[in-house]
């Protein structure tokens, strides 16, 4: 899986993401539940932020101020357009350093376009870019084994690859029944 490969296939289909037949509700009422947990709300990043910026406009509804990451530079130029006020960065999660630390960091439908191995560093950096008690929600392709793979996708290939739910979990110290 190539970064910039997968980040050029994107470019080529940005506007999918603002148009009538993208479910703009997808992740929405997740969001809204994790943002609950949140005790202060100034700082924001959207990982993978994608063109549609519905979940920049759920943070800034919620008063943060609001940063947003991603590789597609298509993605981002949409984006900028109905957030001009929001900083963005154009790089890749598996290279990137994040500047500060955030109260809230979204990572949803991104991190899985990531290398298998990148995945687990990137949810550590992910995780240390938060300041104490600060929330993390991301998606992880919903798989208990690691795995990789490609789909086609409005006539590009999209790679994909998640590190499974399991191991993460139990790395960090969680167990169950």
């Amino acid at each position: 899986m190539e970064p910039l490969k997968q980040a050029d296939n994107y470019d080529k289909i940005a506007n999918h993401w603002v148009s009538e037949n993208f479910n703009r509700d997808n992740g929405i009422e997740q969001h809204k539940r994790a943002l609950q947990l949140v005790k202060k709300k100034e700082k924001a990043i959207d990982v993978g932020c994608g063109s549609s910026g519905r979940i920049i406009d759920v943070l800034l509804n919620d008063g943060f101020i609001v940063e947003a990451l991603d590789l597609s530079i298509e993605m981002l130029n949409i984006a900028r357009q109905s957030h001009p006020d929001v900083q963005f960065y154009h790089a890749d999660i598996c290279k990137w350093d994040f500047p500060k630390k955030y109260d809230f960091i979204s990572a949803w439908d991104s991190v899985w376009h990531a290398p298998l191995e990148e995945q687990e560093n990137i949810l550590k950096k992910l995780c240390n870019a938060l300041t104490p008690k600060g929330v993390l929600i991301y998606t992880s392709g919903a798989v208990d084994e690691p795995g990789d793979g490609s789909n086609e996708f409005l006539g590009q290939i999209l790679d994909y690859a998640a590190i499974g739910i399991p191991k993460p979990l139990q790395d960090a110290g969680f167990s169950w029944n």
